[in-house]
């Protein structure tokens, strides 16, 4: 956090609401030149404070109707079982995000299906029957108070 100052907080607060913004742009919303803004960036992006840009798509819209929260108990907790689960759960574009836990259950996933036939066919056919699964709790995510919106940028350096 060290090598950032206010201006380079304030290009990533910019960044991370509106990733289309050009150099011109994101000058004039931080009163820096478009060739300062550039540079930054730039560093920003080799260092690796920004990791890409991407669109945000509305799931909706493509048919994927039903988000589900999906915890994920393995059969035995070894290397290459959690390896076999990770490579699963790589190839799979229906789970968004997944994340290894400590607790009671080993694996939260956050995935999204047409509907419950395909919520159906995605544990029955596709988690269940995999060697490395034990246990599989589904709960359907019935509205979402708070999206991802951006990781919190400093206050206290942006000024």
């Amino acid at each position: 956090m060290e090598q950032l100052d206010g201006f380079d907080l304030k290009i990533l607060s910019e960044l991370q609401r509106d990733g289309h913004l050009t150099n011109n742009e994101l000058s004039e919303r931080i009163a820096l030149s478009p060739s300062q803004c550039s540079r930054r960036r730039t560093r920003l992006e080799a260092e690796g404070f920004i990791t890409g840009y991407q669109a945000q798509i509305d799931r909706q819209k493509l048919g994927l109707d039903l988000m589900v929260v999906i915890s994920v108990t393995l059969a035995t907790h070894n290397r290459d079982n959690a390896k076999r689960f990770g490579k699963l759960i790589a190839s799979l574009p229906e789970v968004l995000e997944a994340y290894a836990l400590t607790g009671e259950m080993d694996y939260h996933l956050r995935v999204v299906t047409p509907d419950l036939a395909g919520l159906s066919r995605f544990v029955n056919d596709v988690l269940l029957p995999h060697d490395s699964v034990q246990h599989v709790k589904t709960s359907i995510v019935l509205d979402t108070l708070k999206s991802f919106q951006g990781v919190p940028i400093p206050e206290r350096m942006k000024g």
